[in-house]
C-alpha cells in the first residue's frame, strides 16, 4: 500500500454506501483531496457532493484522465458491490493503481487510536452508534458509523483529541480480521454471508478468530456459541438485555433490570459489576435497544463514563436512520422503517412492535436482500414473516449478485402461503397503492412496517406521504 506521505489523491469505488461515506468524509475533512464513482445517485452521494466531494455516475475511464489521476500519489479504495466487470476498476487494475478495500484502508486508520470495535449479526450499528454518542458526550470520539446518527445527521465523527474511535466491525468478507480492536463488543454469531463462509461453524469460527486481535476488552452477549482465542492479559465481560435472579442463566457482568414501560418510555436500571445506575430512560424506546444499550453502556463504562453521562446520553440518543424509525404516529396508523434483513433481525423488529401495540394488525413490507441469502435463510424468513398479520414481499434486491434460478420473491410467497398470514408479491411502483387501500380496508388500528436492506428506503418518503393521510 502507498506510504501515507505518497498519497495525495484518494479515489473511492462505491463512494455512495454507507460504510465509504464515511471513510470518505474522514478523509476529505482531514484535508486529502477525495473523489469517486457510484452507480446512481442517492441522497448520501448528494451530501458528499455538496461537502465538495467531485462523483461520477458514468463508468467510463475518462472521468479518471480528467481529474488527473495517476497511480503514482492515488489510492484507490473499493467496495465489493462494485462488480469486476466495472470498466473503472479495469481500467485502474491495467494501470497498476494501489487498489485497496475499505476493511485494509479502515484498519489502517485505526491503528493510531484506541479502536472501539462493534461485531455481531445483528445490532452493529445501533450499538456502535450509541457508543459515539455515549462518548461524544463524554469529552468527544471518533466515529466510522454504518449508519446516519439522528444526533448528528452524519456517519462520520472527528475529534483529533480523542485517543478513542469507534468502528463497526463487518464480517462480510472477513473484513473484520483486518482491524486492531483495542475494545470489542460480540452482539450476536446467528450464521449470515454464507456464499462466503459455506456452513455456520465456518462463520463461527471467523469470530472465534476475531477474538484473538482484541487487545483490551471483549465484551459478548451471555451464552453466545463460540469460544473466544484472548490473548493473554485481555479482559472478558458478558452482557444481557433484561436478567434476574431467577433466570437459569449465570448472572452477567453487565444487564439490565427492573424494566418499566408506560406511556410510550422504557427506563430500566443498567448493573455493572462497580453498582448500579438507576432509572437510564431510552431516548428510542423500542425493547431491542435495551439489549444494545447494556453493551453500549458497558463499552462507555470500560472507557470512564459515569453514571450521570450514561443516563443523560441514552436519554438524548436519537436513533440511527432506518433502525426502527417512526414515519407516522396517528391514532389510524403507526409507520416503522427498519434495516432489518436477516431472520433474527426481523422476528426482533416484529416482537419488539407487538410488544408496544399488542392490539393494531401488523401489516410487514419486506424486500429480500440479495438471492443468495433469500436461497439459504429461505425457511427462515417464511417462518418470521408469517407472523405478520399481512406481508407484502417485494422483488429480490440484487446488490453485487446475478439472478439465481428459481430464488424469487414468489419463492417465500409460497412457503407463507401455507400459513394464516394474509401474503402477496407486488412491484416497487405498485406500493404505496397497495397500502393505502390496505390500511383503509383494515377495520381497525395497525402498524405498517418496511423491512429491507436493499433500496426500499427510497420508498420511505412517498408511503409516509400516503399513510399520513390516515388520521
Amino acid at each position: 500500500m502507498l506510504s501515507n506521505d505518497q498519497i495525495h489523491n484518494i479515489f473511492f469505488l462505491g463512494i455512495g454506501g454507507i460504510g465509504m461515506s464515511a471513510l470518505a468524509r474522514y478523509f476529505h475533512r482531514s484535508g486529502v483531496p477525495v473523489s469517486g464513482y457510484d452507480r446512481t445517485p442517492s441522497a448520501l452521494t448528494k451530501e458528499l457532493e455538496a461537502e465538495g466531494i467531485p462523483i461520477t455516475y458514468t463508468d467510463t475511464p475518462e472521468y479518471i484522465q480528467s481529474l488527473g489521476l495517476v497511480a503514482q500519489d492515488t489510492l484507490v479504495v473499493r467496495t465489493p458491490a462494485v462488480p469486476e466487470d466495472n470498466a473503472i476498476y479495469t481500467w485502474l487494475r491495467v494501470q497498476g493503481f494501489d487498489i485497496r478495500k475499505r476493511s485494509e484502508v479502515l484498519g489502517l486508520v485505526t491503528r493510531a487510536k484506541k479502536a472501539l470495535c462493534v461485531a455481531g449479526t445483528h445490532g452493529k450499528t445501533t450499538t456502535s452508534t450509541m457508543i459515539a454518542h455515549l462518548l461524544a458526550t463524554h469529552g468527544g470520539v471518533n466515529a466510522f458509523l454504518g449508519g446516519i446518527s439522528m444526533n448528528y445527521n452524519t456517519n462520520v465523527l472527528i475529534e483529533p483529541k480523542s485517543d478513542y474511535v469507534v468502528v463497526e466491525a463487518d464480517e462480510y468478507d472477513r473484513s473484520f480480521h483486518r482491524l486492531n480492536p483495542f475494545i470489542s463488543v460480540i452482539t450476536a454469531v446467528d450464521p449470515d454471508h454464507l456464499d462466503i463462509y459455506g456452513t455456520a461453524a465456518a462463520y463461527r469460527e471467523a469470530f472465534e478468530y476475531y477474538t484473538g486481535l482484541i487487545s483490551g476488552a471483549l465484551v459478548i452477549k451471555q451464552g453466545l456459541p463460540i469460544t473466544p482465542r484472548l490473548q493473554p492479559g485481555v479482559k472478558m465481560y458478558t452482557y444481557c438485555g433484561e436478567w434476574t435472579p431467577a433466570d437459569n442463566a449465570s448472572r452477567p457482568d453487565f444487564y439490565a433490570s427492573n424494566i418499566r414501560v408506560a406511556d410510550g418510555t422504557i427506563t430500566f436500571d443498567f448493573n455493572t459489576p462497580e453498582g448500579v445506575v438507576a432509572d437510564v430512560r431510552l431516548g428510542v424506546p423500542v425493547w431491542v435497544n435495551i439489549e444494545n444499550a447494556v453493551a453500549a453502556m458497558s463499552v462507555a463504562c470500560l472507557c470512564g463514563a459515569d453514571a450521570s453521562c450514561l443516563q443523560d446520553a441514552m436519554a438524548s440518543f436519537r436513533g440511527v436512520q432506518r433502525r426502527f424509525n417512526i414515519h407516522v404516529n396517528t391514532a389510524k396508523v403507526v409507520y416503522v422503517d427498519d434495516y432489518a434483513h436477516h431472520p433474527q433481525e426481523i422476528a426482533t423488529s416484529i416482537s419488539s412492535v407487538r410488544k408496544v401495540y399488542p392490539d393494531r394488525k401488523l401489516i410487514g413490507v419486506f424486500q429480500p436482500h440479495l438471492y443468495t441469502r433469500t436461497r439459504d435463510f429461505a425457511d427462515g424468513f417464511a417462518q418470521v414473516l408469517s407472523t405478520l398479520d399481512e406481508c407484502v414481499l417485494l422483488p429480490i434486491y440484487p446488490a453485487r449478485e446475478l439472478p439465481i434460478p428459481g430464488v424469487t420473491s414468489r419463492m417465500l410467497q409460497e412457503r407463507i402461503a401455507t400459513t394464516d398470514c394474509d401474503v402477496c408479491v407486488v412491484e416497487k411502483n405498485e406500493l404505496v397503492e397497495h397500502l393505502r387501500q390496505s390500511v383503509q380496508e383494515s377495520a381497525g388500528a395497525v402498524v405498517v412496517m418496511t423491512i429491507g436492506a436493499g433500496d426500499i428506503d427510497r420508498l420511505v418518503p412517498a408511503v409516509t406521504a400516503a399513510l399520513s393521510e390516515n388520521k
